[in-house]
């Protein structure tokens, strides 16, 4: 008998989830910045074993933030509500920075909302510890009431992560694969997409820039000549933070579709002609309408 269940990743904003999620899975479902609220929707990952015996879908969650406006909120009440239909809980910890007020909150709201689904805990980033710093780092994390088990790990060069995988697959449910074998997000695939233009943006912004923008990809359509035809909106909420993300002479536009026109290939399996424009529309992070049409529910 196979083994399949939903695991929610809970931690504070940039703690590495999306880091996690990506090694866990083996392919790349989630975008990775060091910019907070860089997951903004509930991505599911989906790891499969080779022989099929198991499967974990994994929710990278966004970090568990107070809402501001009615984005965050939304994006809060996904955290809650996944953690809540969760068979496991995956609470991540950023060794670096020790245990600090967020996490215990996190811990608080987990205890509250989860049913009797187990709480492992990752402590991430240990490549960038000494020993002593570790050994403190995992102390701190066991005095959290809500944890079962802790496991350290660096999601970025893949310490302990196999280790992690196996304890996470043991505690999945006896059921039939819930995705096929070969699939490894359930994420439509413009949105997809669009999550990876958007990492390219955040990598090239500052200040308020990262928090204002969304991406919109509008069409995905074969061409004649072979290429593939992405079209995409960037929304940014005023017309300053529009002449930044164009710049001098639409300077930034171009390395921003540069740089995501490769992550599209990559992911696409094949040349694509990406058509980025940049458009305004103020306060969309409290537009219901957009939200719903961008896929943030």
């Amino acid at each position: 008998m196979s083994r399949s269940g939903f695991i929610g990743l809970a931690g504070r904003p940039n703690v590495g989830k999306s880091t996690l999620v990506n090694a866990l899975v083996g392919s790349k479902v989630a975008i990775v910045s060091d910019r907070p609220q860089t997951t903004r929707r509930a991505v599911r990952g989906v790891a499969t074993a080779p022989d099929g015996g198991w499967q974990m879908i994994l929710t990278d969650l966004p970090g568990v933030q107070k809402p501001r406006d009615v984005l965050t909120e939304r994006m809060q009440k996904r955290v809650e509500r996944e953690l809540a239909d969760s068979d496991a809980v995956l609470f991540v910890l950023n060794g670096e920075q020790g245990i600090g007020p967020g996490d215990r909150f996190i811990a608080t709201m987990i205890e509250a909302g989860r049913p009797e689904a187990p709480v492992i805990c990752a402590v991430n980033k240990i490549d960038r510890l000494k020993r002593h710093e570790l050994i403190a780092a995992l102390a701190a994390a066991g005095e959290l009431e809500v944890v079962d088990e802790i496991f350290p790990i660096s999601a970025r060069r893949g310490t302990g992560v196999d280790e992690l995988r196996d304890r996470l697959t043991e505690l999945m449910p006896e059921g039939p694969l819930l995705y096929p074998a070969g699939e490894h997000t359930d994420l439509p695939s413009e949105i997809h997409l669009a999550e990876l233009i958007r990492e390219q943006v955040l990598r090239r912004t500052r200040e308020e820039i990262p928090h204002a923008v969304e991406v919109q990809v509008d069409s995905i359509e074969p061409r004649d000549d072979g290429l593939i035809e992405v079209r995409a909106d960037v929304w940014a909420e005023s017309l300053s933070q529009k002449k930044i993300l164009v710049g001098k002479g639409g300077r930034m536009i171009r390395e921003i579709g540069t740089a995501a026109r490769r992550e599209l290939e990559r992911e696409l399996a094949a040349k694509v002609f990406l058509d980025l424009r940049v458009r305004v529309r103020e306060h969309w992070r409290r537009d219901e309408s957009l939200l719903d049409r961008l896929g943030i529910d």
